[in-house]
């Protein structure tokens, strides 16, 4: 049975060179065969399974996700934009993180600590629809008080360094 949220926060899981090196290689790619990792760690497929089994219950491998390349889908400027909140409109922020994430375009989004209250990462076709974005669903939202865009030039996402 896998481990609920509050467990999983109450506990800390311990991982050998085996795990890591399981984790390494699927955050390079999740579809890895479990024979191919097993191979490469140099441990058996019952074995291999079975770790991957055990990291998915405690809560360690919380999904297997896909890395779509947004500009072989016609999104091909991606864009992060800095968002502060109204101090009168604190209690507004769960609303509206839940209207932004449902916003085409929305590929993350983070609520953050500090000067700014969310950071938005959008994928779009142009400029032009970064404009839109924040003309349509930022300026004009009562709550919003401020923003800050900045362009992406280059995404490369890296490997987990704890692992």
């Amino acid at each position: 049975m896998a481990a609920t949220a509050k467990n999983l926060r109450d506990r800390r899981v311990e991982l050998d060179e085996i795990d890591r090196g399981l984790l390494r290689m699927l955050s390079e790619n999740a579809r890895r065969t479990n024979s191919s990792l097993a191979e490469e760690l140099g441990i058996a497929p019952s074995t291999c399974l079975a770790r991957v089994t055990a990291l998915r219950e405690s809560g360690v491998i919380r999904r297997f996700t896909l890395d779509i390349d947004p500009e072989v889908l016609g999104h091909a400027l991606e864009a992060l934009i800095f968002v502060r909140i109204r101090a009168g409109a604190r209690h507004l922020m769960s609303t509206f993180a839940e209207e932004i994430r449902a916003k085409p375009g929305v590929t993350q989004l983070f609520f953050l600590g500090g000067t700014d209250d969310f950071l938005i990462h959008v994928a779009v076709k142009d400029s032009n629809d970064v404009r839109q974005f924040v003309l349509d669903n930022l300026s004009a939202n009562p709550a919003v008080a401020t923003t800050q865009t900045s362009l992406v030039f280059e995404h490369s996402q890296g490997l987990v360094p704890w692992v």
